[in-house]
């Protein structure tokens, strides 16, 4: 180890250590002639050497848990495989954010990932800014590339149908993408292409700050999530994330190829109205 990673390590240890964070290890030899001193000593100060020192509690994590609806000691059925963030990581919330510095920092010629090559119009979101229902879809397909806007083919058709159905319009959420650029042949986007462009996503969710987020499909609800299980495990259950509370529903494009789904998509639409207090729309 070089002297600038030993001084960092130096630094950070004495830092955790004025926490209470300490000690992150025993030096096994010390500890040995540390027992040999009080080999015959009272029982009570032996006790005391062997004794582990109880660590604080691990900080709370941001990321998305289940919320509990079920007794303590039963396992729930899914909990997203979320790491506990790191000792110096931060809410990443970036102070006075806005949809239109997101949209600026993108810019009009994004290259950071390999979709540009074959995309049409970078497709940012659309909708209320501050509304309290947000859908997160995965990516733009061809209509959605033609126009420059989330959802106006035939699943976005379908997606404003069942908006309308909980008695909203598409003005009062918002709607937009894990990715902001068309994947070739609407295949789903790729892992880094994700990594690239989620933070946009998440910024986009700090600044509306909605009260529910609707992710449509396995790759929104993957992404925010952090899980890499399929859509089956959870959906229609509710999480908690960033203040929100997040429900996953197929994808309306599903629902198109798979018509029997439409009441189990409903049956979830109606958890996030009685969240929200909507009343349905008369037919």
């Amino acid at each position: 180890m070089d002297s600038a990673s030993r001084g960092n390590l130096e630094a950070w240890l004495r830092f955790a250590d004025d926490l209470g964070l300490g000690p992150f290890y025993l030096d096994r030899s010390v500890r040995a002639a540390a027992l040999r001193d009080v080999a015959g000593a009272p029982a009570s100060l032996s006790q005391r050497v062997e004794t582990p020192v109880k660590m604080p509690p691990a900080a709370t994590s941001s990321r998305p848990s289940a919320v509990a609806s079920a007794p303590e000691a039963s396992a729930p059925r899914f909990a997203p495989s979320a790491p506990a963030p790191s000792l110096f990581e931060s809410s990443n919330r970036i102070e006075g954010d806005t949809l239109d510095r997101i949209r600026a920092d993108i810019g009009p010629n994004c290259t950071r990932c390999k979709l540009h090559k074959a995309r049409t119009n970078i497709v940012f979101g659309v909708g209320n800014p501050k509304a309290q229902l947000v859908f997160v879809g995965e990516g733009p397909g061809r209509d959605e590339d033609e126009q420059g806007e989330p959802f106006v083919g035939r699943a976005g058709k379908l997606l404003t149908q069942m908006i309308e159905a909980m008695g909203l319009k598409r003005s009062d959420v918002y709607i937009c993408n894990v990715v902001k650029c068309r994947p070739p042949e609407n295949r789903l986007p790729e892992k880094d292409e994700i990594a690239t462009c989620s933070p946009y996503l998440f910024r986009q969710l700090d600044v509306i700050g909605p009260k529910v987020i609707c992710c449509l499909g396995a790759c929104a609800a993957q992404t925010l999530l952090n899980t890499n299980q399929g859509i089956s495990r959870y959906r229609g259950e509710f999480f908690d994330y960033r203040g929100a509370k997040l429900i996953a529903t197929y994808h309306p494009a599903y629902l198109l190829r798979n018509p029997n789904a439409k009441g189990d998509v409903w049956k979830d639409l109606q958890k996030v109205m009685a969240l929200l207090g909507l009343q349905p729309k008369r037919r």
